[in-house]
């Protein structure tokens, strides 16, 4: 074992198949990705990367296999049940881009339009437009196995995993999605799809990459965090739900099960959805955007774009958060509007904030089913009745004018987990006379004080072209377009 000293969990051992997997390019490169991507720029302490994530969430999947293993021997865990659990915890991230949920989140969808305005061949379009971080992750994964067989390792075999294995590995990194049909995973057989809730819960969000991730976070930005991921870990427990086996948690833990949402909401709120920061993520995935065609001078026309990386995992392997240094220090002329938009950023020329306010019910009650249906649908709208206050809007500051193109709108999602669900949906609880049958809570069991809905957008509007007397109106403006209900 190979002991790793980190700064949340503390001393932790790694098994010597996790340590080979972990001394190769494709797991190094985390070193150089920031976990929370542009947050970093606003929140000094935010420097952590993916590369400790993804340790601390093989520690926490193996954690969590102990627990039951060491309570439940009739489950019949085996040793390599636990490696292949750690395994995908490892390399669960192993597919994120240049800061992270930047890439895949803004940078991709929005290159997906620029080729659609090129006429990109549709099979393309819909190929990436499918496309997740977690595609890359299993491509990368496969690609250290290969790596290692090819130099006569094949560590894998040393410790009795063989493809079946190599397979339940890329299940558990994509996570099963919620399905009542005949079992389709061929990793594992149905009596252990508990184990597929252990990395990626797609059932109700409760899994060890966000135990890890909300305490890493939370540690690294300063954030209090009420949730106890260490208690909720001692009350683990299988039991067989609808037919199927399900990691289930006491009854006397649903405060601390309402904790963890509550503390992805606050980080939401705080860091990850903040106001600078998504100015300054949306402004480096222009910077991308420009620099998808030419990263460097006189550039093969057939070397992969950044866009394009997506499809190779030799390429995607070499992109990092170093490529903004590489945009700035390159003297290609095709790099300029890139270059000019990252010093922007450095120089802290951003975007003025103008105004933010919640978007309630009887606000999109207004919208048509259409118009409400996704974000953009609603930020679309909502830009649309901005420009209509702008141009209505009389200064009162006779030497200011103010025009509807100097205006950016966005509308912002925060939660406590899956939009349009509460929390705890297919959350499971056991009680301490009857450790064998579980269901879901209670409405009386839980606190009254619990709000009744779990969603809600923020309409946020920016000044592209800022000085102080033009924010100045155009916070007056904010205020009257929101009180008359965002002019809808």
């Amino acid at each position: 074992m190979k002991i790793f000293n980190d700064p949340v969990h503390g001393h932790i051992e790694l098994h010597p198949l996790l340590v080979k997997i972990t001394d190769t390019p494709q797991f190094q490169r985390l070193r150089h990705i920031k976990q929370l991507g542009g947050t970093y720029l606003v929140y000094p302490g935010a420097s952590h990367n993916r590369f400790e994530h993804s340790i601390g969430v093989a520690y926490l999947a193996g954690c969590l296999v102990k627990v039951l293993h060491d309570n439940q021997p009739e489950l019949k865990i085996t040793k390599q049940d636990f490696l292949c659990v750690q395994i995908a915890g490892l390399c669960h991230d192993l597919g994120h881009g240049p800061l992270s949920h930047v890439f895949d989140g803004l940078f991709i969808p929005e290159a997906i339009k620029e080729k659609q305005l090129k006429g990109l061949s549709d099979d393309k379009i819909q190929e990436k437009k499918e496309w997740k971080h977690e595609q890359m992750s299993v491509k990368m994964f496969n690609k250290i196995v290969e790596s290692l067989k090819a130099k006569n390792e094949d560590v894998l075999k040393e410790h009795e995993l063989y493809d079946k294995d190599v397979t339940f590995i890329t299940e558990l990194i994509k996570g099963a999605e919620k399905s009542d049909v005949k079992w389709p995973y061929k990793g594992r057989d149905e009596d252990k799809s508990f184990l597929y809730e252990i990395v990626a819960n797609k059932q109700n969000n409760i899994d060890v990459d966000r135990w890890d991730y909300f305490t890493r976070d939370c540690h690294h930005l300063g954030i209090r965090n009420s949730f106890d991921h260490q208690r909720l870990l001692k009350f683990a427990r299988v039991c067989k739900v609808n037919g199927r086996n399900h990691i289930c948690f006491r009854d006397k833990e649903a405060d601390n099960v309402y904790d963890m949402f509550r503390t992805r909401y606050t980080l939401h709120r705080q860091a990850y959805q903040h106001k600078i920061c998504n100015i300054i993520e949306d402004m480096f995935t222009k910077a991308l955007i420009k620099a998808d065609r030419d990263l460097h001078k006189d550039k093969p026309e057939d070397m992969f774009t950044l866009s394009e990386a997506i499809h190779n995992a030799e390429e995607y392997t070499k992109l990092t958060d170093e490529i903004f240094g590489q945009i700035l220090s390159s003297d290609s002329d095709k790099l300029k509007e890139s270059q000019d938009i990252l010093k922007k950023i450095i120089n802290r020329e951003l975007p003025k904030f103008v105004g933010e306010a919640r978007l309630m019910e009887e606000n999109k009650s207004k919208m048509s089913p259409e118009q409400r249906s996704t974000k953009t649908q609603m930020q679309e709208k909502l830009t649309e009745t901005w420009k209509k206050a702008v141009k209505k809007y009389k200064p009162t500051d006779s030497a200011v004018s103010l025009k509807a193109d100097d205006f950016s709108v966005y509308v912002v999602d925060l939660g406590h987990g899956t939009k349009g669900k509460k929390p705890f949906d297919n959350i499971y609880f056991y009680s301490k006379w009857n450790n064998k049958e579980a269901s879901c809570i209670e409405k009386y069991q839980l606190s009254s004080f619990l709000p009744e809905t779990f969603t809600e957008e923020l309409v946020r509007v920016y000044c592209d072209k800022p000085n102080e007397n033009r924010v100045e109106e155009a916070d007056k403006c904010f205020k009257e377009w929101r009180e008359s209900n965002f002019g809808l």
